[in-house]
């Protein structure tokens, strides 16, 4: 087992991070003030200024993007089927934002096409693999959370992630992790894109856990949260200081 690695690295870090002087600006995009509360709380650790977009946003995507070091999309609303070009199934129960969607799209196309930093977490690693061409599994069953007494608690698998992971390089081990489950859609490999890599899955169900793009310097996505940090080893949150370690070296004027 891996989640015994030490934090050594997360504190050196945040010591370096916190030595910034002006602090880097991080784009997030949400439907609601809630749900990015938890990654606003871990950025602005690490020293990082959050600046979170919610729908409608109709101003054009250089303007959002101005002074940007580096983009998180987190968790969220399903995805519409329709933009993998899919009919929305009447029982998956789906829960979409297309309002939302649609802003992630523009912003998420725009930071590639920059090769700007990019984080994704859950829908926003789905996001990223429907945005280069991939598609999506409506549910799954098993992998959404319990709800008891008012408090939502996740269920937990294994995944591996690959040696030689971006991912893995900044978490500062590969291998096996147990890791929280919080979401209902997903994908296979066969739908993955075929411009992202796969370097994690899960050892119960083969679904992709984590994606990288070998195109691009530093855009990295987990299926799993390690935003809720007790729950993920605590390893994990070197995933969010490198991520700001590496927005901070953006040139955020590129146009």
């Amino acid at each position: 087992s891996t989640q015994g690695v030490s934090s050594e690295a997360s504190d050196l870090y945040k010591r370096q991070i916190i030595d910034i002087t002006i602090m880097v600006q991080i784009l997030m995009t949400s439907a609601n003030r809630e749900n990015p509360r938890r990654y606003v709380e871990i950025l602005e650790s690490f020293g990082a200024e959050v600046n979170v977009l919610i729908p409608p946003e109709n101003r054009p995507v250089e303007q959002l993007m101005e002074g940007v070091g580096g983009v998180l999309l987190p968790g969220g609303p399903d995805i519409d089927p329709n933009l993998y070009g899919v009919s929305p199934d009447p029982a998956a129960g789906l829960d979409v934002c297309r309002e939302l969607d649609d802003l992630d799209l523009r912003i998420l196309r725009y930071s590639l096409g920059v090769d700007m930093p990019v984080l994704a977490i859950c829908r926003g690693m789905q996001l990223l693999n429907v945005a280069c061409g991939g598609t999506l599994i409506q549910h799954l069953n098993g992998h959404q959370p319990d709800t008891e007494q008012g408090a939502t608690l996740g269920n937990s698998h294994n995944i591996f992630l690959a040696p030689g992971a971006k991912a893995a390089a900044v978490i500062g081990a590969a291998g096996f992790f147990k890791v929280n489950s919080f979401h209902h859609q997903g994908l296979i490999e066969s739908m993955r894109s075929p411009d992202l890599m796969t370097t994690g899955y899960s050892l119960e169900d083969g679904l992709v856990e984590a994606l990288e793009s070998p195109k691009h310097s530093w855009v990295i996505g987990f299926q799993c949260h390690p935003e809720r940090q007790d729950e993920v080893p605590r390893s994990f949150s070197n995933l969010f200081a490198a991520f700001v370690e590496r927005c901070d070296s953006f040139p955020t004027n590129i146009s």
